[in-house]
């Protein structure tokens, strides 16, 4: 084998990594979609509206709109990752897209109030929004395969 062969490493196209990025696609999908809902938008109006970097939208719009901005969002990133895996340029992209969803999401553990409680003496948060380093670390894979392909495109 040339050196070329191995810059895109086997792993990289695996069931694993498909079966990962399958899963970051369907909780995007999924929670995507449920924010058009009134109970979803309500649910994430506390989180946002205490971030330092969205706060500020609900002085423009209304609740359900907001709700319906990140989900319409987190909608086109899932489309954009079934879709990278036929295009390396849209993958890469949809890799970066989801990974600031991710960081954004996680970023709520410090900037929500009351998100941290101690409960018989460990610390415990919204466990829902630590699942997102296994989502951040499956969409920098996705950034890392896809630049893989593209430079190995462009040699």
């Amino acid at each position: 084998m040339n050196s070329l062969d191995n810059r895109v490493t086997p792993s990289a196209t695996s069931v694993g990594y498909k079966l990962g990025v399958f899963g970051v696609v369907l909780v995007l999908l999924w929670i995507g979609i449920f924010k058009f809902t009134p109970t979803e938008a309500a649910a994430i109006e506390p989180l946002i509206k205490n971030h330092p970097l969205m706060g500020w939208t609900y002085n423009f719009f209304s609740v359900q709109t907001v709700s319906n901005l990140v989900g319409f969002s987190e909608i086109v990133v899932a489309a954009g990752l079934i879709y990278g895996f036929f295009n390396p340029r849209v993958g890469y992209f949809a890799g970066l897209a989801s990974s600031v969803i991710f960081i954004v999401t996680l970023s709520f553990l410090f900037t929500t109030p009351d998100t941290w409680k101690i409960i018989d003496g460990v610390p415990t948060t919204s466990f829902f929004l630590v699942k997102d380093i296994l989502f951040l670390a499956i969409a920098i894979m996705v950034v890392e395969h896809n630049k893989k392909l593209l430079v190995s495109k462009s040699l």
